[in-house]
Order: structure tokens, then sequence, then C-alpha cells
């Protein structure tokens, strides 16, 4: 059936960090039009849009890090507590 994948694909990984980002690029845009809108100053407006934008990238930056160092360590085979054995209670 053209519709089934064999069962040794691993299903399509989502890639849950560009729709956080785009979740919070779209938060950029609609705050401060929203502020606008119920009266705040162009320049309050814009200086939210600014802070949020900021915030945006330094998460965006975070998360890819985060994203390649998790691979990095996956594709070494190793987790946490590699190097020695932890006693369990």
């Amino acid at each position: 059936m053209p519709g089934r994948r064999s069962t040794s694909e691993p299903p399509p990984v989502p890639d849950t960090v560009s729709d956080v980002i785009r979740w919070a690029a779209f938060s950029c845009v609609l705050v401060p039009v929203v502020l606008v809108w119920y009266g705040t100053s162009l320049a309050g407006a814009a200086g939210a849009a600014l802070g949020l934008a900021a915030v945006t990238a330094a998460c965006r930056f975070l998360l890819r890090r985060s994203e390649r160092c998790a691979a990095r360590c996956a594709e070494q085979g190793g987790g946490r507590h590699t190097r020695r054995q932890t006693p369990v209670d």
C-alpha cells in the first residue's frame, strides 16, 4: 500500500525548536500591535518588541546549542554518569 511505511523506518522527528521560535516571532509582532491598540505609545510598543526580539534570539541560540550538544552526546553513545557507577539504594 502506498500510504504504509516499513516498520524499520523511524517516524520523522518534529522540529520543536523551530515551532517554538515561530510562535515567539509571532508574539514579537502581535504584542506591540495589541499594546498600540490599547493605547500604549509607539515608543513603548517598539521597546516591548525589541525586548521580545532579544529574548527570542537568546532562546533560539540556547535551544540550538542544546540540540547540538545532545546530538553530540548521543552519537558518542554516552549519557549522564557514564564514567562512574553511582550506587542505587
